[in-house]
């Protein structure tokens, strides 16, 4: 396990998981990008607005570590693959991977449904299974959050249901090979991240 490689204030702050030497092939094979992640981790914050904000698209937590990295030259990318049989060709398109930057693609899974940790760890396995990336990395949230959810409310607590995406939906999929060979890091944001901002906003109703 090269997990240490990671500062030691991420790995207090986030649920860390780490799968066939994923930290040692970003840190010495690809530090930009690295870096990158070390520092949108860094200075993520969980604030209770964003928890509460209404629905769209995206989420405003999801937004705001996309963008970070938009600006730091990661893009939301597709790959277009083909597949041939018998000297058909078969157009075999790959899902948009939220964030990519050289051969390091980064997934984002808030909050949706938790069949897409399977779409995800598939294009990784994919991907990597053609040369296109080293390394998948996934953030999401721990399962601890739960707790903070139902302390905010009927509302909330259904908008975050036990099938959604969360870390204990996502490790028994890694661990029964849905990545391949793929090396997979997974990081959850804790209840170390949440910042009450409810003197500026007003709660979430039951």
């Amino acid at each position: 396990m090269t997990i240490k490689l990671l500062p030691k204030d991420i790995r207090n702050r986030y649920e860390v998981h780490e799968y066939k030497h994923a930290c040692a092939i970003l840190k010495e094979d690809f530090p930009e990008e690295w870096e990158d992640i070390i520092n949108v981790l860094d200075t993520f914050e969980l604030k209770k607005s964003d928890i509460s904000a209404g629905g769209g698209r995206k989420s405003n937590i999801s937004d705001k570590i996309d963008n970070f990295l938009y600006d730091r030259g990661w893009q939301e990318k597709s790959f277009h693959t083909q597949t041939v049989i018998d000297g058909s060709i078969h157009d075999t398109p790959t899902h948009k991977i939220d964030c990519l930057k050289s051969r390091v693609a980064l997934e984002i899974e808030w909050n949706n449904k938790d069949p897409f940790f399977d779409r995800d760890l598939n294009n990784f396995r994919l991907l990597h299974q053609l040369d296109a990336i080293s390394v998948g990395v996934i953030i999401t949230r721990s399962t601890e959050l739960q707790g903070i959810f139902k302390s905010m409310g009927k509302k909330i607590a259904d908008k975050y249901g036990s099938s959604t995406t969360h870390i204990n939906k996502l490790l028994p999929r890694i661990e029964g090979g849905g990545a391949g060979g793929c090396p997979i890091l997974v990081f959850g944001i804790t209840e170390k991240l949440f910042v009450n901002d409810s003197f500026l906003y007003a709660d979430f109703e039951d």
